[in-house]
């Protein structure tokens, strides 16, 4: 059994990332601009295993992302910047600052005012209340921009606002398409509405998607096994015949 302490475990995998940073080519020539790709990935298989409850490569992942957070720190420490002890400092500082409901005085009593007081210290911090990565996927960074807006009461009533929002952006999308418009633009505004109907009927939008996606992908590769059985190539079938064989899959789950 493995007696070394978690402090230990931690100094080893730096140590670690030091040595292959030193003598591994590949690892000796990344940079943050080069690992911003390899981070997102690791974060997405995290998601992918927590969706999946798949707790076996959950922890496998975590690692991995573990692991891309201590590369970067090694790469900022030799650039000067910071260093992972820094980094575990500004953490710790911000998590008590922020949670004065649990290392103060004030009481709250949901997690509601909790996320509300959250936002009050974060503007306190000279921080702007959309002060958001735009890098989150989109779906992502819709909803939580609209979460945002809500806390300070902009926010739709309930969800038949923005339901109604909908109709009113597909109106102008179809006149967009007719008049030579901006498409891109409105498609923009009515993939926003779908978010906000969405959220409001507490729905996740990017996990609501993901599992359209997944069932499309499921259904799609079915169709083909079928076809594959019934020596037909989907190539040599015309749309109404593909129709048909997806409506079987579908009538079959």
């Amino acid at each position: 059994m493995d007696k070394k302490t978690l402090e230990e475990k931690l100094k080893e995998l730096l140590k670690i990332g030091k040595i292959l940073r030193e003598k591994c080519p590949w690892d000796a020539e990344q940079d943050f601009d080069s690992l911003k790709y390899t981070l997102r990935e690791e974060a997405y298989e995290v998601i992918d295993a927590i969706e999946e409850k798949d707790y076996v490569h959950l922890k496998e992942e975590l690692g991995d992302l573990l692991f891309n957070i201590f590369f970067m720190s090694i790469i900022a420490e030799e650039k000067g910047l910071f260093d992972l002890e820094d980094i575990a400092d500004r953490i710790i500082d911000k998590l008590i600052n922020r949670h004065p409901h649990v290392f103060g005085k004030i009481k709250v009593k949901s997690s509601e005012e909790a996320l509300t007081n959250w936002e009050k210290i974060k503007r306190e911090e000279n921080k702007k209340l959309m002060d958001v990565p735009l890098n989150l996927p989109s779906l992502v960074l819709a909803n939580k921009v609209q979460e945002k807006a809500r806390r300070v009461g902009f926010d739709w009533e309930d969800y038949r606002g923005p339901r109604e929002k909908i109709e009113e952006e597909l109106k102008e999308l179809d006149k967009a398409i007719n008049t030579g418009g901006n498409i891109k633009e409105e498609i923009g505004d009515l993939l926003f509405s779908v978010v906000n109907t969405a959220r409001l009927l507490g729905v996740d939008s990017e996990s609501a998607l993901r599992d359209t996606v997944k069932k499309f992908i499921n259904r799609f590769n079915q169709m083909e096994e079928l076809a594959k059985e019934r020596n037909i190539s989907l190539e040599d079938l015309t749309l109404n015949e593909m129709d048909k064989l997806w409506e079987e899959i579908k009538e079959g789950e």
